[in-house]
């Protein structure tokens, strides 16, 4: 028997539903597969007293210190952070929040190895805490961890010491393996772990009717993510209409420019919605349009082609993992007119959605799973 505690600030809860799903259905695989025990630490950052009392962590602060999510049993410690400032110490201070829950847990449940599920700050307090307790640990890269927190030397230093000492590191696609190198991780250690998908619930629909283009992009609305260029790939579009899933900083600055550029009767702020109702949406739509500037691989590209939607997105990340046929979509340049030429194309002459699906179906959540099993089996006996 594998006993496996898995360390994940993203990780769904009653306050935020939708964060983290890919990595509740990654650990449900994994506990699924014979031979493996998971419980879950899902921390999350909550400001110091009086600061916490603010209506905005309410939910947080509603949630409970352990409960079962979905089949698995979960525990939800917070740790104590300074809202905008003292984010280099992040790490350090979830470690020494969790240290004595885990000890508790480990009298109980005498874990092998833990499962860190970002690089940041899972990464460097997953180390900390391994270390005191004697045991291994594994670190999953996903893309953002690395782009983004990766960029900052503060923090950087800190996911490279966590690699290096980490006893085995997996990355969502080949090309984040080959960024997390060049980070200075250690190759060796790296293996490509590529996301999952449930092809029962995301699949194409048995009868569409619409009768003008749809496109669908999804994500959290920031920059990174280029919802401002699919606007403006939509203004080359005739006719079509673009649904916006997601929630974010942008939002505001999104909706203005819809106005300013009279496309308010062509667009539709969805905000955040159920992962339940992403299957539909995506199902419904002609194309999905994701002009990313940096993805290890965007769990949506699967999710869409399994819906028999095609993908137009950059060629950024693990997206050649994905687009790796006509069928799937196009990889094109970040910039409007290439992405309103490719979507055009693919409305002008739609692939058969079978065939979109096809690029799917290699993704399953039970390889995932098993392969999650064996990578930290490994460490368990190595240790």
């Amino acid at each position: 028997m594998l006993r496996v505690l898995t360390l994940a600030t993203l990780f769904p809860n009653g306050a935020r539903p939708t964060v983290g799903v890919f990595v509740e259905r990654q650990t449900r695989a994994l506990a699924a597969q014979p031979g493996i025990e998971v419980e879950v630490v899902a921390p999350a950052g909550l400001p110091v007293w009086p600061l916490s009392l603010h209506p905005h962590y309410a939910p947080l602060r509603a949630l409970p210190a352990r409960e079962r999510w979905n089949g698995l049993d979960v525990h939800r410690p917070f740790y104590r952070v300074w809202p905008g400032i003292g984010q280099a110490d992040t790490a350090r201070v979830m470690a020494k929040a969790l240290l004595p829950l885990l000890r508790d847990i480990r009298d109980r449940f005498p874990f092998h190895v833990i499962d860190a599920e970002y690089f940041w700050p899972d990464g460097p307090a997953a180390m900390r805490l391994a270390e005191a307790l004697g045991v291994p640990f594994s670190v999953k890269a996903r893309g953002s961890d690395i782009y983004g927190w990766g960029a900052r030397p503060d923090i950087s230093e800190q996911i490279v010491a966590a690699g290096r000492a980490a006893s085995g590191l997996l990355a969502v696609s080949g090309a984040l393996r080959d960024d997390m190198i060049a980070l200075g991780l250690p190759a060796e250690k790296i293996r490509i772990h590529h996301t999952g998908i449930d092809l029962d619930r995301f699949r194409p629909e048995a009868d569409r009717r619409q009768e003008t283009p749809l496109l669908i992009t999804a994500g959290h609305l920031i920059p990174r993510k280029g919802q401002e260029i699919a606007l403006a790939a939509l203004e080359q579009i005739p006719a079509a209409t673009l649904l916006l899933v997601g929630e974010g900083p942008d939002r505001a600055k999104l909706e203005r420019i819809v106005h300013q550029r009279g496309l308010t009767g062509r667009v539709r702020f969805l905000g955040a919605r159920p992962h339940a109702e992403l299957p539909a949406l995506l199902a419904s739509a002609d194309v999905l349009v994701l002009p990313t500037n940096a993805e290890g691989l965007a769990n949506v590209w699967v999710e869409a082609l399994a819906c028999g939607t095609p993908v137009v997105t950059c060629d950024v990340g693990g997206a050649r993992d994905v687009i790796d046929r006509a069928e799937a979509g196009r990889l094109v340049p970040r910039d409007a007119g290439a992405i309103a030429a490719a979507v055009r194309e693919l409305l002008a002459d739609p692939p058969d959605r079978s065939a979109v699906r096809k690029g799917a179906e290699r993704f399953s959540w039970d390889r995932n799973g098993a392969e999650l099993a064996a990578h930290l089996a490994g460490i368990a006996r190595a240790a």
